[in-house]
């Protein structure tokens, strides 16, 4: 049991630090972590129903894991550059039209879900 516990702890002290990568060295997942601070001071602030704010941070969870995504594969393309494949250029447009998706859904979400509180 004690060893399970310690790969346990390792295996968590590796995901803070990618985590701490991504926030000290991508400036976009730094402006999403500030939005959905923002996006979470305003859960609390409008008291919103139970199920939206669970859609809310569900949507949050999504755009920030589609930044990390995205990340790793820019860091993969970047080691195979010095082989520059046609194909470098396309995954990275590629993975960052995923996060732009993502980021527009959780916008047009937020819209629909936060729009009523707005305008009592």
């Amino acid at each position: 049991m004690n060893d399970r516990l310690k790969d346990f702890r390792r295996s968590l002290r590796h995901a803070i630090d990618g985590l701490t990568y991504a926030v000290a060295h991508e400036k976009n997942f730094r402006i999403e972590l500030l939005l959905a601070t923002l996006v979470l001071i305003l859960i609390f602030l409008f008291k919103v129903k139970s199920w939206e704010a669970i859609i809310l941070i569900l949507m949050i969870m999504w755009v920030l894991v589609a930044e990390l995504v995205n990340t790793v594969m820019e860091r993969i393309v970047d080691i195979l550059k010095p082989r520059i494949h046609p194909y470098a250029h396309l995954i990275k447009d590629l993975m960052a039209g995923a996060v732009l998706i993502s980021a527009v859904a959780a916008v047009v979400v937020g819209v629909i879900i936060f729009y009523p509180y707005f305008l009592r």
